[in-house]
């Protein structure tokens, strides 16, 4: 991976944060949109970034918050944040009081793409997108822990709806990652997409309204 752009305790710290909150190149690149880079927030804090995917030669945008307190030389607690489908890359960084709490619990967060704004993350199959999906979650989760100091202990997943979907899968076939996970409208967890064996010993937390007319409740329940 080429980087292209300029640099710069646990599940209850989660649960308030949320709270307040195989095809050929050509076809894999046909299957992407300028729309799928455009972003949302406009906040000073949150670094609109991207990199070069080395398989397809694109250019993939994410979002990093760093927050106020970094210590180069302190090992910080990161958030890996996938967004509901349709949805900009940065969305999750415009969660009311979101990113405040990050700050105050000092909190790395990052908002990958997954390739394309309804990508899946890869929960949805085996094409050549499903699996540029899940790849761009782990590049971009590698840049950033290149990059900064990132306490290997306190790593956690999360998503909204299709994040919330793609968290149960990414998760599962990730397990050595995670400290903690959390789902918002993830929806049902099913044994065609994930390994619920792998994650059993990952302290997990779901949240669902019970009235969402979207996701509903019963899935997540299950």
């Amino acid at each position: 991976m080429n980087r292209t752009s300029s640099p710069i305790r646990a599940i209850p710290a989660i649960l308030a944060l949320l709270v307040f909150a195989g095809g050929t190149p050509a076809e894999v690149l046909a299957q992407r949109e300028a729309r799928d880079d455009e972003y949302a927030v406009n906040d000073v804090r949150v670094q609109h970034r991207s990199y070069v995917m080395e398989e397809t030669g694109e250019t993939i945008p994410y979002a990093l918050f760093v927050p106020s307190g970094y210590d180069p030389s302190t090992p910080s607690p990161l958030m890996v944040s996938l967004h509901g489908a349709g949805r900009q890359f940065d969305w999750l960084m415009n969660y009311a009081g979101f990113l405040d709490l990050a700050d105050q619990h000092g909190y790395v967060v990052v908002t990958p793409l997954g390739y394309t704004r309804r990508g899946g993350y890869g929960y949805r199959g085996d094409s050549e997108q499903d699996r540029r999906a899940e790849q761009d979650v782990m590049n971009v989760f590698e840049l950033v822990t290149k990059e900064l100091n990132i306490d290997e202990n306190r790593i956690y997943l999360w998503g909204h709806s299709m994040g919330g979907a793609g968290t149960y899968y990414i998760a599962s076939r990730h397990p050595e990652i995670w400290a903690g996970l959390a789902a918002v409208a993830g929806g049902r967890m099913t044994a065609d997409y994930v390994d619920e064996q792998a994650i059993r010993h990952i302290p997990f937390l779901v949240i669902q309204g019970s009235d969402d007319q979207t996701v509903p409740a019963a899935g997540s329940r299950a």
